[in-house]
């Protein structure tokens, strides 16, 4: 059973944690970070599961669930850091599915995960038209952990897999040294905060018409890099 996981998580740490468990499970993800970018994102892509916290800015978890089953019937598993049993209650009435307390491990919440998705009796990414993730003509295949440019395949290392897996998945988004750092992690262990500039300026030889003179992955001067280029 391979899923298409929203994951609404405003510390970076468990977001990546959690990304990084759905993928090995087979699923695909996309991680956001604060409750409005949750809506847009489920209402945009519709994913077959939501994993909600619910001490998000912007919009907090209860409104972002609230809001969500005004429209739609999408699966939603909460995580709080609030185990009062008022806390807990009101979640499930608004209709979340399950809920799980922090601390917990990663593989309770794959199993809750699964659960979730098996009572739902939704038809998963199995017979989702495309899991494929899409931004400024980069398209990101999470499932066969493929990359193309414009229509064309992109060999990239795993670290510049990591890269680009985040910044497509957040267009706009910009992300510092020490964020994508953080994210290549797994893969590139000796990797320091300057190696990424090598990391960008590897990825930009291989999807800029001109690497000297990005249009795609462009350096915001003393933050970091982002990807410019809305999701379609």
């Amino acid at each position: 059973m391979c899923a298409y996981v929203l994951v609404a998580e405003d510390d970076e740490k468990q977001a990546e944690l959690i990304r990084r468990s759905l993928l090995k499970e087979g699923h695909t993800a996309t991680v956001v970070h604060d409750g409005g970018a949750a809506l847009a994102e489920a209402r945009r892509h519709r994913p077959d599961l939501v994993v909600l916290d619910l001490m998000l800015p912007v919009v907090d978890g209860f409104g972002v669930c609230r809001m969500l089953r005004q429209s739609d019937d999408i699966p939603v598993l909460m995580l709080t850091a609030r185990s009062t049993e008022d806390d807990i209650l009101l979640g499930l009435e608004l209709g979340a599915d399950d809920y799980m307390t922090k601390p917990y491990s990663p593989r309770e919440l794959m199993a809750r995960i699964r659960t979730v998705l098996r009572r739902s009796g939704r038809p998963v990414s199995e017979q989702r038209d495309d899991p494929v993730v899409r931004a400024a003509g980069i398209a990101v295949d999470p499932a066969r952990h493929e990359v193309t440019c414009d229509g064309s395949p992109v060999d990239c290392t795993p670290a510049e897999y990591e890269i680009l897996l985040a910044m497509v998945t957040e267009p706009e988004r910009v992300f510092s040294r020490r964020q994508l750092l953080h994210r290549t992690r797994g893969t590139d262990r000796a990797s320091t905060e300057r190696a990424i500039d090598v990391h960008i300026m590897n990825l930009r030889k291989k999807i800029e018409a001109d690497p000297r003179r990005p249009v795609r992955l462009v350096t915001v001067f003393g933050v970091g890099y982002k990807l410019k280029g809305d999701r379609p």
